[in-house]
């Protein structure tokens, strides 16, 4: 935890980004209501979310509000936004959107760096004012993002309203209600948000009771508030329409510069068990190639780079839809991650024409057996075939994800990880001959952490010192061959993350404590009286309570057990079909 590292790069919140950019919006504030659109990091990454763009936009087709951008400042000055330069304290609505655990300390460092008491209790339950802090009052602050509606605990104590889900069903709702707050008590708005809309929570609203062990017992409803559901149920998009959602603003700046973003769905079918997002997403929904190609249709003149999300999900024959769609328009593709088992002709042909240099594969498991542990669904026969083919269409660098400290990992695992990392290496150092091209084969190899609303959520995450031992033996292993570089996550920093993505409310006040006094994590949760462990390396049985099940996802635990003792057995699981399988709950 900490700041981050790219944090030197850009001046975020200042107004020189604006002149850059295509699609951005800037209104005149008179007679409308302000919101701040807060990315809790730099410009850079914040520009290339595309939620984010979703909800700027979805905001600013309300000619009543004005909406406007803030990012994290560089230099500890206060965040200004970028499209008038104003202060956070201008703003009557601060709307937080959250995708990544390591900007939970960057949200509430935002929030004292404005002048904004950070704490939600200590904020006044007055009216709430147009003109926010210069009318004596105080900005009413909501939260949402995928990190949110994984687990919203750790940031309970900062946040009044959270958003748990999908922005487009409820986001416009949610800010009717909130404008026709404006003169009225905060308290009573809130009640009667969450109590009408669903996905709305107030955690002030909920009490949480722990045992003399500090494990969680139940959080329940304050009974001054009988009108509050006892869980706070997600909200999806069911269908884009015609237009699959894109980007909405190009920037130079961004960290996919000028690139165009358009989504092939959202949730994942495959139910890898490790993923996060493959259960919180449920039900899977794949868009039709026509609202994905109508979307990309809609991109500005002279836009020609485009980026596919959710590749590792799509329908072979969309991809291939898409694909001669992309070529016919001379449009070149890229992506994040390629699955090894969807690589069809048009997409091969897109490849070689779009210059790609570089491409990645996702195994994630390091051994066949592990693979089947995490029901990744993909063999070293896929791997190898997909490696062939995106170096025969001259692809320079190729990356390959891998996780160490998986469930039941053992040596013999990593011995086949290393078997398959020189056999990917001869592969692409043999075709790379013919063609007079050597090309470089880079590992990403991260930690694995037992994420909320998975089947592993149960399983305890490795100890650092053991993770740190098994990155030593692969880079003795590897580490000295050419052409192979290895980037790796500090265990440390892995471990730090898993105790935010499951962590409580006790948390939150820790995050406070480094804020405040500057200090590292371990001396917060020390000052705390808190112990990491207990959230991260720790075993949970079928009956323990987590802190993030305040939110339903509509997925059954007693599943999330069964998918777990399938994994210990290194058993698979097909993926599902929504228009059978009720195996989950959410269908």
């Amino acid at each position: 935890m900490g700041r981050n590292s790219k944090f030197t790069a850009g001046v975020p919140g200042t107004r020189e980004y604006f002149s850059l950019e295509k699609g951005s919006i800037k209104k005149k504030w008179k007679n409308r209501v302000p919101v701040a659109l807060i990315y809790p990091n730099i410009y850079s990454l914040g520009m290339s979310n595309l939620g984010f763009q979703l909800v700027y936009d979805l905001l600013n087709q309300d000619d009543s509000i004005v909406a406007e951008r803030v990012f994290f400042p560089e230099s500890n000055d206060k965040p200004l936004s970028v499209e008038s330069g104003r202060p956070l304290s201008d703003f009557p609505f601060l709307l937080f959107s959250v995708s990544f655990e390591q900007d939970y300390q960057n949200l509430i460092m935002m929030l004292e760096l404005a002048g904004i008491d950070s704490l939600a209790s200590h904020r006044s339950n007055k009216s709430i004012d147009v003109t926010a802090q210069a009318a004596g009052g105080q900005p009413l602050i909501v939260a949402g993002g995928v990190a949110t509606f994984m687990n919203p605990e750790p940031l309970a104590p900062f946040i009044d309203l959270f958003i748990i889900g999908e922005a487009e069903p409820v986001l416009i709702p949610v800010m009717e209600q909130l404008m026709d707050g404006i003169g009225k008590n905060k308290n009573e708005l809130l009640v009667k948000i969450a109590s009408a809309l669903p996905g709305c929570y107030v955690p002030a609203f909920y009490e949480v009771k722990h045992d003399t062990d500090g494990k969680l017992l139940t959080t329940i409803p304050d009974s001054n508030y009988p009108s509050l559901p006892d869980r706070i149920k997600k909200v999806i998009l069911d269908s884009p329409g015609d237009y699959a959602a894109h980007s909405k603003i190009l920037s130079p700046s961004a960290e996919f510069s000028n690139l165009f973003m358009t989504e092939l769905g959202r949730g994942c079918s495959r139910g890898c068990r490790f993923c996060a997002a493959g259960f919180i997403y449920r039900p899977p929904r794949l868009w039709k190639a026509q609202s994905i190609i109508n979307a990309i249709d809609s991109r500005p003149d002279g836009c020609s780079r485009i980026g596919l999300l959710g590749m590792e999900m799509a329908k072979p024959e969309d991809v291939s839809l898409i694909a001669d769609y992309l070529a016919n328009e001379s449009c070149s593709l890229s992506f994040s991650s390629l699955r090894a088992d969807i690589i069809s002709s048009s997409l091969t042909e897109l490849l070689g024409q779009s210059n790609l240099k570089s491409a990645a594969i996702a195994p994630d498991g390091g051994s066949e057996r592990l693979r089947q542990v995490i029901n990744k669904g993909i063999t070293e026969d896929d791997v190898m075939a997909a490696v062939e083919i995106l170096a025969q269409k001259g692809i320079k660098n190729l990356k390959l994800y891998f996780m160490i400290g998986l469930p039941t990992e053992t040596q013999a695992d990593l011995d086949e990880m290393v078997a398959l990392i020189m056999k990917v290496k001869g592969k692409i150092l043999d075709i790379g001959r013919t063609k007079g091209k050597i090309s470089l084969l880079t590992l990403s190899i991260n930690c694995f952490i037992p994420k909320p609303w998975t089947p592993f959520q149960f399983h305890p995450m490795e100890e650092v010192a053991s993770l740190k031992q098994k990155l030593i033996f692969l880079r003795k292993t590897i580490g000295a061959q050419g052409n192979i570089r290895i980037k790796a996550e500090s265990p440390e920093k892995a471990f730090s993350q898993a105790t935010l993505s499951r962590g409580d409310r006790r948390v939150g006040r820790a995050l406070l404590q480094m804020v405040l006094h500057n200090c590292t994590w371990r001396q917060a949760f020390k000052e705390e009286n808190i112990n990491p462990a207990d959230y991260t390396t720790r075993q949970r049985d079928l009956n323990e309570l987590f802190p993030w099940e305040i939110i339903d996802h509509g997925i059954d635990r007693k599943y999330l057990w069964s998918e777990y003792q399938k994994a210990l057995q290194a058993k698979t699981t097909v993926p599902c079909d929504t228009s059978l399988c009720k195996r989950c709950g959410v269908c």
